[in-house]
C-alpha cells in the first residue's frame, strides 16, 4: 500500500512573516516551529516591514542581546513591554484608510492583546503567526520542535538530520522547503528515511494593490490582510 501524503514544514519562528511563508504553512499538512536553533541578529526573528505613506518602516521587537550570543529562539526575551501597543498604533496608522481596514484590524487587534504581556520572543512570534492563520482561514496544526525530540538530541545532529528526524517524528512523507536551501539541503538524508523533498515557489503569488505606491513584495502577511481584507488576501495564498 502507497503511504499517504503527508507534508510537513519546518522553520524558524518569525514576527508577522511575509504572506510566502503563510503559503507554506496552508500547503503542509502539519507545521513545526523550530526555535530550538541560534537566535540570528539582525534577521525575520525579530522585525518586519509594513507599507506607510513615508514608505517602508521597519517593525521591530527589541530583545534581551547582551550575553545571549548563542542563545536558541526560544530563549530570546523581549526588553521593551510596551513594544506591541507601539507596533499596533503604526499599524492602524497606515492602514486605517485600507479597503480591508474593517474587516481584519479586529482580529489583529486580537492577536496583539495576547502577546502584549508575553515575555519571550518565540511565543509572541508563534501565538502571532497561528493567530494570523486563523484570520486568514488556515487550519494547519502547529508543532513545536522540542515538544517532538528531547532538545539535546536536537542539538546533537546536523542541520539536515535535525530536519530529517522531526519529520520523521509527525510521520511525514514529504517535507516542504523553501528554495533558499536547494544550494545545501541534504534530500538524500530524507530519501534514505523514505521522504521526498518538496520546494516551495513563490512565483504564483500575484502582485496586489496596495497602499502608497507601487507594489512591495517584500512585507509582512498584516499589508495583504488590511488592505484586501481576510477573505481576499486568503485567496492568494491558500492552495
Amino acid at each position: 500500500m502507497t503511504k499517504p501524503v503527508k507534508r510537513v514544514a519546518i522553520v524558524q519562528s518569525s514576527y508577522i512573516p511575509w504572506r510566502g511563508a503563510f503559503a507554506m504553512i496552508a500547503q503542509a499538512d502539519a507545521f513545526v516551529f523550530l526555535d530550538s536553533v541560534q537566535f540570528t541578529r539582525r534577521d525575520w526573528r525579530t522585525r518586519n516591514r509594513i507599507k506607510t505613506a513615508q514608505g517602508p518602516l521597519w517593525l521591530t521587537i527589541p530583545v534581551k542581546q547582551k550575553g545571549n550570543y548563542l542563545a536558541p529562539i526560544d530563549a530570546m526575551e523581549i526588553a521593551e513591554p510596551g513594544w506591541a501597543a507601539k507596533h499596533l498604533r503604526s499599524i492602524e496608522g497606515a492602514y486605517r484608510r485600507a479597503p480591508g481596514f474593517p474587516s481584519a484590524i479586529e482580529a489583529i487587534r486580537a492577536a496583539y492583546a495576547g502577546v502584549a504581556d508575553q515575555p519571550m520572543l518565540s511565543a509572541v512570534n508563534q501565538h502571532l503567526t497561528q493567530a494570523l492563520c486563523a484570520a486568514l482561514g488556515i487550519k494547519t496544526p502547529f508543532l513545536r520542535d522540542v515538544d517532538l525530540l528531547p532538545r539535546e538530541s536536537l542539538d546533537a545532529l546536523d542541520p539536515t538530520q535535525r530536519l530529517v528526524e522531526l519529520a520523521a517524528a509527525v510521520g511525514a512523507s514529504h517535507y516542504i522547503s523553501g528554495p533558499s536551501a536547494r544550494s545545501y539541503l541534504d534530500e538524500g538524508a530524507f530519501a534514505a528515511r523514505g521522504m521526498a523533498v518538496e520546494w516551495m515557489s513563490y512565483s504564483g503569488l500575484p502582485e496586489y494593490p496596495q497602499l502608497w505606491g507601487g507594489f512591495e513584495p517584500a512585507v509582512s502577511i498584516l499589508d495583504p490582510l488590511l488592505t484586501l481584507g481576510p477573505g481576499a488576501a486568503a485567496g492568494q495564498i491558500l492552495p
